[in-house]
C-alpha cells in the first residue's frame, strides 16, 4: 500500500523501512488517530546491541517523533530460554547475573534514541522499559499451559522458520527454545493488558512469532492488534549488516569507540549510501536525493554526511564532529590525531625491539601473524606513515614521535596509536 495518510506510516514507507504489515489500512487509520503504543523487544543475551538491531530502534525513534508511545521491552525472562529464530544451535545459557547486568547496560543504548519519562509524571509519548520477567518469571506452570498453551497448535508451530529450517538441518531443538515463540506471543497479550500495546515491531525474522501473539491475544480477548517488521539488511555485496571482518559493529562506545563507528559508516559501499542515509539518519529527504546523486568522487562527501549523522544520533555531535576532524587530520593531512584508537604497549618491549607482526596483532590490526606477514607482503603496514618491506622487522624507542605515540596503520583506513607504558 502507499499513500498512507499516517505520518508515522508515511515516514516509514518513504524512507523504506517497511516490510511487512499485518493490516495496512487499519494501522494507518490506528496511527491517523493517535497515539497508538508499539513495542519492540530485545533479549539481554549482551550488554550491547549492534548495528543489526538499529534499524528496529530508528523504528521506534520515528514512531515517537509522529507523535505515539514506544516500548522498549526488556527481556529478562525470555533471555532465560533463548530465541531460536535464525540460529543453528541452542544459545548458550547465562546467569540471571548476567542478564540482569547486560539489561543495565541496553538501557544506556536506548536513551540515545528514545525519550524516556520519569514515572508518575509520563506523557502520552514518553518510552517506556518493562522487562517481561515481572510477568514470566513468576508463571504457574501447570495454569500457564491451561490458559495460553491450549492456544498453540503444534502443527503450526513446526511450520515456522525459527524451528522448520532448525529440524529440517537435523540441528537439535529443545524443549526450552521451543517455548519461546509461545513466551513470546504472551508477552504481546501482557503488554496490551498492562499498556494499551497494540502493535509489535521488529525484524521480519520475527514475523512468525509476532503473528502469534495477534493471534493469541484474539483467542484471549485483547482486541485487534498489529504487526510491522522491517527488512532484514544486507549490504550491496551481500553482507549482513553489523558485521566486519574485525567483529560486530556494537553501539556501546565502551566496545567501539565513536572514531571507529564513524569509520564504519564512511567505509559503507557506494551502492548503498542513499538508502542507508534514508534509514540511518534523519536528514530530509529531498538532501537525501541531492547527496545520493552525487557521482565519482564526490561519492565519499555523502559518506561523510552519513558517518557524520549516524554517529551523532548514536554518540552526540561533538563525538562525530571530533571523529571527522580526526580523519580529515589522519587521511588528509596525514598527520597523528590524538583521537585515534590507542593501545597501550609495555614500555620494556620497545625499549628490546618489538615485532613489527606481534604489534600488528597486540593493536587489532590484524587477527594473526600470518594476516599480519601477508600485509607486509601487499605494503599495507606502515609504521608512522611509512611502508614495512620486511615482515621480520621490529619497531622501538627511535620510533616514537614528538607526540609520545607511534601510528601504526593498515591499509589506508586503520589506524592506531602505539603508546608505550
Amino acid at each position: 500500500m502507499t499513500g498512507f495518510k499516517s505520518d508515522f506510516l508515511r515516514v516509514l514507507d518513504e524512507r523504506g523501512f517497511i516490510h511487512q504489515c499485518s493490516d495496512n489500512e487499519g494501522l494507518d487509520a490506528l496511527a491517523l488517530e493517535g497515539p497508538v503504543t508499539a513495542y519492540v523487544g530485545y533479549d539481554c543475551t549482551g550488554p550491547s546491541l549492534h548495528v543489526g538491531h538499529l534499524l528496529s530502534i530508528m523504528m521506534l525513534r520515528w514512531f515517537q517523533k509522529t507523535g505515539h508511545k514506544p516500548i522498549t521491552l526488556m527481556g529478562g525472562g525470555t533471555t532465560r530460554v533463548g530465541d531460536p529464530s535464525g540460529k543453528d544451535e541452542s544459545r548458550k545459557l547465562i546467569t540471571y547475573e548476567q542478564i540482569e547486568d547486560n539489561k543495565q547496560s541496553l538501557k544506556t543504548v536506548f536513551e540515545r534514541f528514545v525519550t524516556f519519562g520519569d514515572g508518575p509524571t509520563d506523557g502520552p509519548t514518553d518510552a517506556v522499559m518493562p522487562d517481561n520477567a515481572e510477568w514470566l518469571a513468576g508463571l504457574n506452570y501447570i495454569d500457564f499451559l491451561r490458559e495460553v498453551g491450549r492456544h498453540f497448535s503444534v502443527n503450526r508451530m513446526l511450520s515456522f522458520d525459527s524451528v522448520k529450517l532448525r529440524l529440517d538441518r537435523e540441528h537439535e531443538l529443545s524443549f526450552l527454545e521451543f517455548n519461546y515463540m509461545i513466551l513470546q506471543a504472551y508477552d504481546f497479550v501482557e503488554l496490551n493488558r498492562r499498556h494499551g500495546c497494540v502493535l509489535q515491531m521488529g525484524g521480519s525474522d520475527q514475523w512468525g512469532n509476532i503473528i502469534n501473539g495477534i493471534d493469541l491475544g484474539r483467542r484471549m480477548g485483547t482486541g485487534q492488534l498489529y504487526a510491522l517488521t522491517c527488512p532484514l539488511l544486507t549490504t550491496s555485496s551481500g553482507a549482513k549488516m553489523g558485521k566486519t571482518a574485525a567483529g560486530a559493529v556494537w553501539l556501546k562506545a565502551e566496545m567501539l569507540s565513536p572514531w571507529d563507528y564513524w569509520q564504519y559508516w564512511r567505509n559503507t559501499e557506494d551502492g548503498d549510501v542513499g538508502r542507508f542515509l534514508k534509514l540511518f539518519t534523519e536528514l530530509p529527504l529531498d538532501e537525501i536525493a541531492r547527496l545520493e546523486a552525487l557521482g565519482g568522487a564526490e561519492i565519499n562527501e555523502a559518506k561523510k554526511v552519513l558517518a557524520n549523522e549516524a554517529t551523532a544520533l548514536l554518540h552526540g555531535r561533538e563525538a562525530a564532529e571530533m571523529a571527522a576532524e580526526t580523519a580529515r587530520r589522519t587521511f588528509e593531512e596525514g598527520q597523528v590525531a590524538e583521537s585515534l584508537p590507542t593501545v597501550e604497549i609495555a614500555a620494556g618491549d620497545l625499549a628490546t625491539g618489538l615485532g613489527i607482526l606481534t604489534a600488528a596483532v597486540q593493536a587489532g590490526l590484524a587477527t594473526s601473524n600470518g594476516e599480519a606477514r601477508r600485509a607486509v607482503g601487499n605494503s599495507a603496514l606502515r609504521v608512522n606513515d611509512v611502508a614495512v618491506s620486511d615482515p621480520k622487522a621490529v619497531i622501538g624507542e627511535a620510533d616514537i614521535g614528538p607526540e609520545g605515540v607511534i601510528k601504526l596503520s593498515f591499509g589506508r583506513k586503520k589506524h592506531v596509536l602505539l603508546r608505550p607504558v
